[in-house]
């Protein structure tokens, strides 16, 4: 049984968890961005966790396609007033930043996990994280936010992708971060058209032999939305939960997602239908 650790939490991954988005910018391509109003942040974070969330997900810098950076204290104004709140919940705290300082600072304050688009790969990002205690989940991306889905291309998608999040365990490796603390992320919508996201999806199987436990978000994405029809963000969480559990199906152990209570119950019913199998072939 794998077990994850990130901060002072040892997380079974013997059943799929379900990692809470919280938005916490004005422009986030789902609809559900908060901005700098930490308090309906943090109203939105508890109804997550109410929701059956294993772990919150704090983003203060969107990451869609074309979006600008932010400035570091922009980012820190919104991120550590909710996070000030949210680590005292029992819950474990992942925060989405690719900056070794926020890093540290939320690290500091708590956070238990820290997600990071770039793979620690930005100056200082490694040291900080390799000095802490905190779980970190790299993800694979082709290019940066504002300009990676202007042109993606790849021989192999999976075999590139598998092949630098090897690299990237590797080198976190080395640093002294041990695969106990490590996911990965294949990042689907980051440099990748709709046939490279499908494709990562159909054979998820072969990131399974790299000995970190695969984290997946797919949640009210565009590529659910190319082949549904759904212009928005709500409008895709139907998609979203059956991809979800294709994403488990293939060996996902947690899954980012807005809608928590629809996911957990797809979930349910999937681990229904495996444990129905599984008697079956006892009998």
């Amino acid at each position: 049984m794998k077990i994850l650790h990130c901060g002072p939490f040892r997380l079974s991954l013997e059943r799929p968890l379900v990692m809470g988005i919280v938005n916490l910018t004005p422009d986030s391509f789902s609809g559900d961005g908060v901005g700098d109003d930490a308090a309906t942040a943090i109203a939105y974070a508890e109804m997550q966790r109410d929701a059956g969330a294993d772990l919150l997900d704090l983003g203060a810098e969107s990451t869609r396609p074309g979006a600008p950076p932010v400035p570091l204290e922009v980012e820190l104004a919104r991120l550590l007033p909710v996070l000030r709140v949210v680590r005292e919940w029992g819950l474990p705290v992942s925060v989405d930043t690719n900056k070794s300082t926020v890093m540290r600072a939320v690290i500091d304050e708590g956070a238990a996990l820290i997600n990071d688009i770039a793979a620690l790969q930005g100056p200082g990002a490694l040291e900080v994280v390799a000095a802490s205690d905190a779980g970190v989940c790299l993800m694979h991306m082709q290019g940066e936010p504002r300009t990676m889905q202007t042109s993606p291309h790849y021989s192999d998608v999976t075999a590139e992708v598998r092949a630098f999040l090897s690299a990237r365990v590797t080198t976190c490796n080395a640093a002294g971060i041990g695969n106990e603390r490590l996911l990965i992320d294949p990042g689907f919508g980051f440099g990748k058209t709709v046939e490279h996201n499908y494709t990562l999806l159909r054979e998820m199987g072969r990131f399974c032999d790299l000995g970190v436990p695969l984290l997946v978000g797919l949640s009210r994405k565009s590529m659910l939305g190319a082949v549904t029809g759904q212009p928005n963000g709500a409008g895709r969480a139907h998609a979203s939960v059956a991809a979800a559990l294709l994403a488990v199906d293939k060996g996902a152990k947690i899954v980012r997602v807005h809608d928590v209570a629809a996911t957990r119950d797809g979930l349910a019913v999937l681990a229904a239908m495996n444990q129905a199998a599984i008697e079956g072939s006892t009998q």
